[in-house]
């Protein structure tokens, strides 16, 4: 009986097919779909019709953390013109509106 550092290998090596791996490959691609892809696209897809959605006097929340009353929209720019406050006017890109806020958040605040 010759134990060679060959034959010991050759034995500890599982003798399965490639099927497994692919199994795993696939439930991975599935994860990956349902837990990362799929949330970040629906969060895009709504705040594309959240920007398409702007009018004239809605109360809006930019990414900077500005509550304010949308005074001027742009259609062929991306920018809208938000006020502040009286007489203070802010020029914002469409795609900073975080949120539109009900009507009558701004009084409240």
């Amino acid at each position: 009986m010759s134990l060679s550092l060959g034959t010991i290998f050759a034995q500890a090596q599982p003798q399965g097919g490639g099927m497994e791996m692919l199994i795993m490959l696939a439930v991975f691609g599935l994860v990956f779909y349902f837990m990362i892809y799929r949330p970040q696209a629906k969060r895009v897809k709504e705040h594309k019709t959240l920007m398409s959605a702007l009018s004239k006097g809605d109360e809006v929340l930019t990414q900077g953390g500005l509550v304010g009353k949308i005074a001027k929209v742009s259609d062929e720019k991306d920018f809208v013109v938000v006020a502040i406050a009286d007489n203070t006017e802010v020029t914002v890109q469409k795609a900073s509106i975080s949120a539109v806020l009900p009507k009558g958040t701004m009084k409240s605040l």
